[in-house]
Order: C-alpha cells, then sequence, then structure tokens
C-alpha cells in the first residue's frame, strides 16, 4: 500500500511540473503511438492555403540573394530539405527527377534548406544527389516562416502570382517508419496538374513526414485589401458558383462586381449561409468543408467595414482559370439525352426515365463525373442507374438502386452535380452497359427545353477500389398536418465492410435537419455526420477527411426531422399529411453514403 500511495504521490508532482492533468489507473495503459505514419490530409483553411505568401529574401548556395517575387509570372515550388533527415535523404532521387519534370511544365523549383546545414555539407548533398535546381539557404527560416514550414518533408505550390495552392508531402512513398517500392498518391504532382487544369487540388494540405523545423512566425500586421487578401477569398470561396454560367444570382469575379454586392456578402457571411455549409463542426472533418474560416469571416468583414481598400497591385492574385462549362475539366466522353424535353410553363410533370445504350468498346472505369442541364433552373434532380448486360461476366452484380432509393450510378441535385474520386478508385461501367437517365422536372412559370448530359473523365487505369454509392431509405412513413418537428429513422444493416468516404442526405422541402449515425456489432455508436439546419436548395456532398471503416454487421442509422408546420414557410400545405413520393410536395428521407466494400 505504501509503495501505491507513494507511486500516486510522486505521478501528482510530476503532473504539477509539467502542467498534465491526467494520471493513469495500474489497469490503464497509454495509447500506443503510430509506428507508421504516412502524409495525412489537413484542413487547407488552417496553413494559408488560398493565401498570398509574404515575399521572403534568401541567398543560394552560390552566394546569389533571392526573394519569392523573383518568381513572379511563374508557379514555383518550394521544397524544404537538409542534409541529415532520413526522410530528405529518400526524397532526394525523387526531388532530382521533380526538377526536370517540372521545367517542362513552366513550373519552377527552389530547394530550400532552413536547418542551418553548412555550405560544404550542402554542397556534398548537392554533388551526391545531382541536384541542378535552385538549392537556397534560410539559416533565419524566414521564408519557411512565410510558408508555414514545420516540417522538412513539406513542399509547396505558389502560383504565378504567389498565392498558396498546395502545401505538404511530395507522395507517399517514404513515411516515418515504412517505405514502398512506389507512391500510391502523387499529392504534389496532382496538384501541379490541377493548377495548369484551372481546378483545385483533390487534397490541398498534407502533413508531411519529415523532421521537425523550428520556426518562429511571428504575426503580422499588414492592413487588409483587396489585391493581397480578400481577393483570394473570394476566388477560393465564391467564384465556383457566382461567375457566368453557373448557378450564383450574380458574379463576383471583379473588385466591381464584389464591391457592388457587398451588403449582401456581409449579411450572408454574417448569418452563415454562404457559403453553404451545414456539417456540425463537433462530428467530423471534410475535405470539402465550404464554411469560412473565423479569419477569412472577420478579414472579409472588416474590409467591407473598412472602406474596402483596393491595395497595392503587385499583390494581385492572379485571374483564376475557370474550366469553361465543366466543373471536371474537359470530359473524355459525353453521354447526353437524345434530344430535347420541353418543359411546360405550369403544372406537374412526371419522372422522365430515358435509356441509352452506351460503347466503349470494354470495361471501363470513371474517375470523374458531372451532370449538366441545360435548364438548370427547372431541373429538380436527376439520377443514373445502370442496367448490365445479362451475358456479362458480372451480370450478377447488378446494383439494386431500387429507383434511387438504395442507391445509383451517379445523381444531381441543387448544389451537387459532379464528383471526382481521388487516384486508385473509380467506378465501375460494364462493357455495353446502359444507362437510365431518371430526371424529374418541376416547372417555373415558363416553357423551357433541356437536354441534359453527362460528361466522363475515365480512369488511367484500373483502379485499386471500386467506389459506389447505396441508400438508406424509408419509405414508410406519414408526416401529420402541422408537425413541426416529426422523426424519420431508416436503418441498413452492412453485410460486408464498408468504407464511407463520403455522405450526401436527401429530403424535401420539409426537410428540417438531418443526421448520420452508425452502430457497431458490439454495441457503441457513433454519429458520423449531423446537420442541424437542413436546406432543400443545398443538398450538399460531405467528403470525409480520412475514411471510415465499418465492419460487416454495423448499422446505418439515418434520421431525418420534418416541419410540416406553417412556421416553415417553404411547406406547400401545412394540413396536409404527407407521405413518401416523387413531387417536390411529397418527402423523401435518403441517406445516401460512397465508399467501397472492405473485402
Amino acid at each position: 500500500m505504501q509503495t501505491k500511495y507513494a507511486l500516486s504521490a510522486l505521478l501528482a508532482v510530476i503532473a504539477l511540473f509539467f502542467g498534465a492533468v491526467t494520471v493513469l489507473s495500474q489497469d490503464e495503459k497509454p495509447a500506443a503511438p503510430e509506428l507508421k505514419q504516412p502524409p495525412k490530409p489537413l484542413d487547407p483553411r488552417a496553413h494559408k492555403v488560398g493565401e498570398l505568401v509574404a515575399d521572403a529574401a534568401f541567398t543560394d548556395i552560390e552566394g546569389k540573394p533571392g526573394k519569392l517575387s523573383d518568381y513572379k509570372g511563374k508557379p514555383l515550388v518550394v521544397a524544404m530539405t537538409n542534409v541529415g533527415c532520413p526522410i530528405c535523404k529518400k526524397y532526394a532521387p525523387t526531388l532530382a527527377e521533380l526538377h526536370k519534370e517540372l521545367a517542362e511544365k513552366g513550373v519552377a523549383l527552389l530547394l530550400l534548406n532552413a536547418s542551418g546545414d553548412s555550405d560544404v555539407a550542402v554542397k556534398e548533398a548537392i554533388a551526391r544527389y545531382k541536384f541542378e535546381a535552385r538549392y537556397a539557404l534560410d539559416p533565419k527560416g524566414e521564408v519557411a516562416a512565410a510558408l508555414g514550414a514545420s516540417s522538412t518533408g513539406d513542399c509547396f505550390l505558389l502560383d504565378a502570382a504567389r498565392t498558396l495552392i498546395y502545401r505538404g508531402a511530395v507522395d507517399d512513398q517514404y513515411g516515418l517508419g515504412y517505405a514502398t517500392d512506389k507512391p500510391r498518391n502523387h499529392y504534389l504532382r496532382d496538384a501541379v496538374a490541377a493548377l495548369q487544369a484551372g481546378l483545385r487540388p483533390y487534397y490541398a494540405a498534407t502533413w508531411a513526414p519529415g523532421c521537425d523545423l523550428t520556426v518562429k512566425v511571428e504575426a503580422t500586421t499588414t492592413a487588409v485589401t483587396w489585391h493581397n487578401r480578400v481577393s483570394r477569398i473570394i476566388e477560393q470561396n465564391c467564384q465556383e458558383c457566382h461567375r457566368q454560367g453557373e448557378n450564383g444570382p450574380f458574379a463576383l469575379m471583379t473588385f466591381d462586381d464584389v464591391k457592388q454586392n457587398a451588403p449582401t456578402i456581409k449579411r450572408e457571411v454574417r448569418k452563415g449561409t454562404m457559403p453553404p455549409w451545414f456539417a456540425d463542426a463537433r462530428h467530423g472533418t471534410w475535405a470539402n468543408d465550404r464554411s469560412l474560416s473565423e479569419r477569412d469571416k472577420t478579414d472579409l468583414i472588416g474590409w467591407i467595414d473598412g472602406g474596402m481598400p483596393l491595395g497595392d497591385e503587385k499583390d494581385a492574385a492572379a485571374a483564376r482559370a475557370w474550366p469553361q462549362g465543366w466543373r471536371i475539366g474537359k470530359p473524355d466522353d459525353v453521354v447526353a439525352l437524345p434530344q430535347e424535353f420541353k418543359i411546360p410553363a405550369k403544372g406537374t410533370v412526371p419522372y422522365q426515365y430515358t435509356t441509352i445504350a452506351t460503347d466503349f468498346g470494354q470495361d471501363r472505369w470513371v474517375q470523374a463525373m458531372e451532370i449538366r442541364a441545360t435548364a438548370p433552373q427547372a431541373v429538380h434532380h436527376v439520377l443514373i442507374f445502370l442496367l448490365y448486360p445479362f451475358n456479362h461476366p458480372r451480370a450478377k452484380e447488378q446494383p439494386n438502386d431500387a429507383g434511387g432509393t438504395r442507391g445509383y450510378f451517379m445523381g444531381m441535385v441543387p448544389g451537387q452535380g459532379h464528383v471526382v474520386f481521388p487516384k486508385g478508385q473509380g467506378k465501375f461501367l460494364p462493357k455495353g452497359a446502359r444507362m437510365v437517365f431518371q430526371v424529374h422536372y418541376t416547372t417555373n412559370g415558363e416553357e423551357l427545353k433541356d437536354q441534359t448530359s453527362l460528361g466522363i473523365i475515365w480512369c488511367k487505369e484500373k483502379p485499386a477500389v471500386e467506389v459506389k454509392t447505396i441508400g438508406v431509405s424509408n419509405e414508410r412513413f406519414k408526416i401529420p398536418p402541422g408537425a413541426d418537428n416529426h422523426e424519420v429513422r431508416a436503418v441498413r444493416r452492412l453485410d460486408k465492410g464498408m468504407r464511407v468516404e463520403s455522405l450526401m442526405p436527401h429530403m424535401h422541402v420539409r426537410g428540417k435537419a438531418y443526421r448520420y449515425e452508425v452502430e457497431y456489432p458490439d454495441g457503441r455508436t457513433e454519429t458520423l455526420l449531423d446537420i442541424p439546419r437542413y436546406d432543400f436548395n443545398w443538398q450538399l456532398l460531405y467528403i470525409l477527411r480520412e475514411p471510415i471503416d465499418l465492419p460487416a454487421g454495423s448499422k446505418l442509422i439515418c434520421t431525418g426531422w420534418f416541419d410540416n408546420s406553417s412556421k416553415n414557410p417553404a411547406n406547400p400545405d401545412p394540413k396536409a399529411e404527407v407521405r413518401f413520393g416523387e413531387q417536390t410536395w411529397d418527402e423523401m428521407q435518403i441517406g445516401y453514403v460512397n465508399g467501397y466494400d472492405l473485402d
């Protein structure tokens, strides 16, 4: 007993000394650290992605001074390296190859050493690894601080105007405690390709394995202006929709556009309705989180209240080369409805089903897809299903989508009409499959014509995993008249283990809130996604930053709440008893889940 008390006293003293507050009992064990650590996705907003990088100065190994602005007008990759770090040694041949590869694409490479290595040691490393890229010394860490570097493995992609596009690992071939024959994910190369295509990188920020750097980052007091800050906030968060040909009600492409709409922007940002994002931050972290960071909100609203200063033109952002028409970039193939459909000005339009034969010559896998309607203002949704040929080797795997309640091949709803899968993943399209387009039109007082189409970008090789979309639905419910918080639950048990990558709930105009939960086979429950306020006008796809593995036997529980009262201004008829149905004045309760089988 004395030994036990002495140990407790010693732990208490240690806790006081180090500021700790946790004491483990004799039966508890500390969590084992991860021995093998690959790159992991980070929140880009917390790591300066999309911001102007300060113009920091350096001296290269030849003694020539330089600064980041020397590369103005040309994309630049800055790769943190040093002489002794094991990860740097492993990646040295990759960086040597990368220099030539980037040069062919018009992208510069700067190797940056902020570790204080001697000139002699650096020159020996340059000779050993045959580096031809410019090698800069940053002993005070000024450039590293401007970039926000934390590790020797960090790489930074800046566009032609010093906007940070990507920061993180080169790839995932080497990490802490492991090495593979070749990388599975080419984070930096993919980011460069995305920049040159006018797209966002799928992974805009990752944690990079390497040796930690001690970099002192000092707070900046630079005044917020259009050129040095706000233009980039607008470009990163608003222009995807607020440009010609997209569904934003007005363009936000120029300073004059933003100035003209500043009061509305301020109102919507303060309310949290723009950019549209509805996930409760207490549950899950999301790769495509659209919400503005608190810093972005403060800077944007403060700039508007401060008179909207333009600032110095030398800090201006590079105009983003947005893809024309297709958000996924130019498709490899397009499958379109064979003829236009005439939408009447009023009345109810039954679901339109069109079956289209495909002939792509062989089994294919889809890397990205996008559905585009020529009359989007009248399209409630589009779902596409596949019919496998009866003599196909995988005919027995024909998905049972049940008209969309149990899944689909591709879909479009308000706020969501395109999907891009990470490399190594894709959806399967059998040779000779037929596509069934289910299109739901809603009249809006104007006669229109629509010819919806599906754009496809193919996987360059057979992916390691095939993505599928399943639905967790309830079609047997009654929402009483006047009910303002009616709960409808849907449950689906997984016969196979599944890696969940993204979620998308679907309800109609009485939809009020939505929640995804999982009940594991051992009885534990976990909330995957909670949406306290559902908006029919923005049915978003929520992509998990890190997928969640669900073992076989897990139950997906999707709960929707409906407001059928007169307090809901979108309610077509508060006196009606509402059931499941196809039209907008009916209701649906479907939780879509994207992922792939673990086995």
